[in-house]
């Protein structure tokens, strides 16, 4: 859902937008959540994979944004 918001921000055209890690935390936790559901409720066993990946992902990405924050924090 967050990409496609993201899309139609950019007027369509992704490829000329890039990423926050903060947006790329959101829709990795929305993969995250899309194949924990899928292996959960369907029994689907490669969305286990997709969704421990995710999960090993967002861990990157939040050490990524925690070194972010605290750059901006003393640059004020």
């Amino acid at each position: 859902m967050y990409l496609v918001l993201v899309w139609l921000c950019c007027g369509g055209n992704i490829g000329d937008y890039t990423m926050t890690t903060h947006e790329q935390i959101i829709a990795t936790y929305e993969a995250y959540i899309a194949e924990n559901e899928k292996f959960e409720d369907k029994k689907i066993k490669a969305a286990a994979t997709r969704a421990r990946s995710a999960l090993g992902d967002l861990g990157k990405l939040a050490k990524e944004r925690r070194k972010e924050i605290i750059d901006a924090k003393n640059a004020m």
